[in-house]
């Protein structure tokens, strides 16, 4: 018997229908976070709140569940198995959403969405991993990868707006909860795992521990960052599309496309840093996605209406195109038998603490307005400069 085959069904590991299925449950994955932020307003109005801001703390539980989770998630995919995870994750998540469509409080509200936090945890460290495992260009499968993610963001704004307007918001979580549960059945007839990664031998050469020290905490570092900007923008942007194209734009559906747009035009910058990642130092390319960002929250902070809608798109192209650094690193890095457990660690650390975000979304814009949200969103963008700085010769590809 061969102890080094591949994990799934063939030599190369990743089926067409496999492949296809993981990318998707990534778009589910932030979809399902994002329905809440897309709908708070219809929800603020129906529970008796007499500001959205007010609500958005409430969904605090499921950004922290969602960081903490990525732990014990990652670690149960090396030694249990990444195919019973990820079976986990379709139907936890598909049932979770439907116990928030049936909440009446804002505290019913909040312990469902912790518990879809829960089952959203799985993906990152799990689906990704065995996405990439066996792979000759992760670059490339990684920035496809992220780009089904990101159109998941703007279909939550797409969907989320139709179905609030038309059906009420609760369908707009009853509708993706039927979608997970149909991709589970299919991937539980698609997916084969012949053992957990974790008894797989090791195949990657050892890096000097200094080395790979000082890469984990800045990769640790930089996908903070990166989170706390995602999160700011990905829980605020409705809100704050809202507020700058008023003079243009009102119909909730109408802002809710384009919201959409700016998400799907914005994801493609995940395919092109993908395909550089596969040929470039990452440290450079880091570098330059970091710099930009600063100049465009801050131009983005006095601008309104269409000019803002540009601006919008530009910074949130730059926002998802950092996304990819810390899963190639991760690749780099750590060996495929551990890969789960490494990747659940830095999510935890990382998005642990980005979901402050979302606590403080709310207050930070009652107390000082969009405008200065976007300029400490550019402080925080020199935060990962600085980090990236820091990353050793030895993670260049």
């Amino acid at each position: 018997m061969n102890t080094t085959a591949p994990t799934v069904r063939s030599a190369h590991a990743m089926t067409l229908p496999l492949s296809l299925l993981l990318n998707v449950a990534h778009a589910l994955d932030h979809l399902v976070l994002l329905i809440f932020a897309a709908a708070v307003g219809v929800i603020a109005h129906e529970f008796g709140f007499a500001r959205w801001e007010d609500l958005m703390p409430y969904a605090t539980g499921a950004f922290f569940a969602f960081g903490l989770g990525a732990l014990p998630s990652g670690r149960l995919g090396d030694t249990w198995g990444r195919r019973p995870m990820m079976l986990t994750f379709f139907f936890g998540l598909g049932v979770s959403l439907w116990l928030v469509a049936l909440t009446t409080t804002a505290w019913q509200l909040a312990l469902a969405l912790t518990l879809v936090g829960v089952f959203a945890s799985i993906y990152h460290p799990v689906g990704i991993p065995m996405l990439v495992q066996n792979s000759t260009t992760p670059g490339r499968v990684i920035g496809v990868n992220g780009l089904a993610g990101n159109l998941g963001i703007a279909l939550a704004a797409l969907l989320t707006g139709f179905l609030v307007k038309y059906f009420g918001w609760r369908t707009a979580f009853v509708v993706p909860g039927v979608l997970s549960i149909a991709c589970g059945v299919l991937f539980a007839r698609i997916a084969v795992e012949s053992e957990p990664p974790a008894r797989r031998a090791a195949s990657k050469e050892k890096l000097p521990l200094d080395s790979m020290a000082r890469a984990l905490a800045v990769i640790t570092l930089t996908a903070t960052t990166g989170n706390l900007l995602f999160n700011f923008t990905t829980n605020g942007n409705g809100e704050l599309l809202r507020d700058r194209m008023a003079a243009v734009v009102t119909d909730p559906a109408t802002l809710g496309l384009l919201l959409a747009c700016v998400y799907a035009a914005a994801s493609f910058a995940q395919l092109i840093v993908g395909r550089l990642i596969d040929r470039y130092p990452l440290k450079q390319l880091l570098l330059a996605i970091a710099v930009l960002q600063v100049p465009l929250f801050i131009a983005a902070a006095s601008a309104h209406g269409w000019g803002f809608y540009v601006l919008a798109i530009a910074f949130m192209a730059f926002v998802f195109g950092a996304i990819p650094f810390t899963d190639a690193m991760v690749v780099r890095f750590v060996d495929d038998h551990m890969r789960s457990r490494v990747s659940g660690m830095r999510i935890t650390i990382s998005f642990g603490i980005s979901s402050a975000a979302v606590y403080l979304l709310g207050p930070l814009v009652k107390a000082a307005g969009f405008s200065s949200l976007l300029l400490l969103m550019a402080g925080i963008a020199c935060v990962t400069v600085l980090a990236a700085a820091a990353l050793p010769t030895v993670a260049h590809r």
